[in-house]
């Protein structure tokens, strides 16, 4: 899918995770995480985010992150949600990893 406009979702409140996406010129998927567990939890927070990412079907994509203690359930909705409003779709099957 293609990005058609800047978009985010989350909080910056305890237990969540701020989301934003923009499109890229790169044919890749490139995760910025700001956290302060990032030394004990970030790689399986960036793969969380990876794999929401490309469950979506996006390519070219910039993800900044900053994690306030997420859950990956949350990360995943989070991420969700961003790609949904990043794309314009609303084709996303909600309940297809339930």
């Amino acid at each position: 899918m293609k990005i058609t406009t800047p978009a985010s979702a989350g909080t910056m409140e305890s237990g969540d995770i701020m989301i934003e996406i923009e499109s890229s010129d790169q044919r890749e998927v490139e995760v910025v995480l700001k956290s302060s567990v990032a030394n004990e939890f970030g790689k399986q927070i960036v793969a969380t985010i990876r794999n929401a990412v490309e469950e979506f079907g996006l390519e070219y994509a910039v993800i900044n992150a900053v994690d306030k203690g997420a859950l990956d359930c949350t990360i995943r909705a989070r991420v969700a949600a961003a790609c949904q409003r990043a794309t314009s779709s609303t084709a996303f099957d909600w309940g297809k990893n339930a």
